[in-house]
Formats: structure tokens, C-alpha cells, sequence
């Protein structure tokens, strides 16, 4: 990959219309602490130290909605007809 690659994205996208691509019709699931959860949704109040969750995130990285499942944050995205895509 060349640095012009990594600058405008394997297909010559910006990085900005990258993080855009798919808004409202892609999301994906990431586990994160309570920590992170409370940094990503302000206004949740009572998380314990240490909880694993899971957060659904647009394409830009948008915060959606926090679960303690994987399987109710898909669940949410399926009932929201956004397709959900595999983060690495």
C-alpha cells in the first residue's frame, strides 16, 4: 500500500468519506469496559467498574446504542435495518 493509499483509502476515498460511508445503513458491534462505555454515552449514570458491555457504532464510529450482550446490540441493528460489518 502506498502512502497515497493509506491517505485517501485502498480506493482512493478520503478518510473523512470513509468514515461516512454507510451512515444509517451500517453498523458494527465492539465489546468495551464500563470504563469506555461512560466516555461514549455521557448520560449513562451506574456502570460498575470493570463491566464488560457492548457498544453499537455507526460507520463513522458514532455511538448508537450500549448492551450487555452482543446478541441485543445485533438484535438493535437488525431491528434498525442496518447492516452490521466485522471490525478487525
Amino acid at each position: 500500500m502506498t502512502i497515497r493509499q493509506v491517505e485517501h483509502g485502498a480506493e482512493g476515498f478520503t478518510t473523512d468519506q470513509l468514515a461516512h460511508l454507510g451512515e444509517g445503513a451500517i453498523a458494527y458491534v465492539r465489546p468495551i469496559k464500563s470504563e469506555e462505555a461512560q466516555a461514549l454515552f455521557p448520560q449513562i449514570r451506574g456502570l460498575e467498574p470493570g463491566q464488560q458491555l457492548y457498544a453499537l457504532l455507526g460507520a463513522s464510529g458514532a455511538p448508537i446504542l450500549l448492551a450487555d450482550s452482543r446478541d441485543a446490540a445485533l438484535a438493535n441493528a437488525w431491528e434498525n435495518k442496518l447492516a452490521t460489518v466485522s471490525v478487525h
